[in-house]
């Protein structure tokens, strides 16, 4: 689930009341290159009885681009993680600022205050900056600014500098966490789950919004043959805007047993 705290609409002890609402056991927090709204998730799970896992979503590269990273049982304040999540953030304001030139060079009428509004101090994403082409009357959704603009291919795109695989797998697994491949869709086949588990993958997300029926049943016959964790999740933004978004809240019935899977999956030093 995603707050305000990177492209969410909603801020993290918003979004852990819906989840608690929606009668939830547990969720994880995985904002875009940054916990700064775990504390806050934490703190309404602990007021509401539900369960929250402190987590981020990781973008890394990939052989078709780019690919994200879920990364649970993250701890809070570690120097280490926050020192590279940082630096991952300077990037993103740095692609979202070269967004804003090309989109002025193709003559929209768009500003970096705009944009910066929208994110309004959050890990910078490209949704920010549909939300602002919106608000300025470029666009009339998001999903035509992604389609007119801001998508892989588009006049305004712009590629993140991305850390590897491996290079996220260490650092997490280091601080007592796990990752798992995010919504790998049809990409998702055993040459590039064989290759990324030899590089620190521990599960696979099996359930998300994207992945039909058949893709879930290949994903869950792979993780288990490989010997991996099975994650799922609604990927949850908040309320849909023009009808675009992720998933609906509670929408993929995630056992509670794959959340106590996932952390026997965690360094046995750090465990507890």
């Amino acid at each position: 689930m995603h707050s305000t705290a990177s492209d969410g609409s909603l801020p993290p002890e918003q979004v852990i009341a819906r989840a608690a609402a929606a009668g939830l056991a547990a969720v994880a927090l995985t904002d875009h290159d940054t916990v700064s709204g775990v504390p806050a998730a934490l703190a309404a799970g602990a007021a509401l009885g539900i369960r929250v896992v402190s987590g981020c979503e990781f973008s890394v590269l990939a052989p078709w681009g780019e690919m994200h990273v879920l990364a649970y049982f993250l701890p809070a304040g570690a120097p280490e993680l926050d020192e590279f999540l940082s630096r991952c953030r300077l990037d993103r304001n740095r692609r979202g600022m070269e967004m804003v030139r090309l989109l002025q060079q193709l003559g929209v009428a768009i500003d970096e205050e705009a944009v910066l509004a929208q994110s309004a101090g959050g890990a910078l994403g490209r949704p920010h900056v549909a939300r602002a082409l919106r608000k300025a009357g470029v666009v009339r959704t998001l999903d035509e600014a992604f389609d007119k603009y801001l998508g892989r291919g588009r006049p305004a795109f712009v590629d993140k500098a991305l850390p590897t695989f491996s290079t996220v797998a260490s650092l997490v697994h280091r601080l007592g966490g796990i990752v798992s491949a995010a919504h790998l869709k049809d990409r998702g086949n055993r040459t590039t789950l064989v290759r990324l588990r030899a590089d620190g993958l521990d599960a696979v997300e099996t359930r998300h919004p994207s992945h039909d029926g058949e893709t879930r049943a290949r994903l869950t016959d792979l993780a288990l043959s490989l010997g991996l964790g099975r994650s799922g999740g609604s990927d949850w933004h908040g309320e849909a805007e023009d009808g675009w978004n992720h998933g609906a809240l509670g929408s993929q019935q995630v056992p509670l047993e794959w959340l106590d899977r996932l952390e026997a999956l965690r360094p046995a030093m750090t465990r507890g």
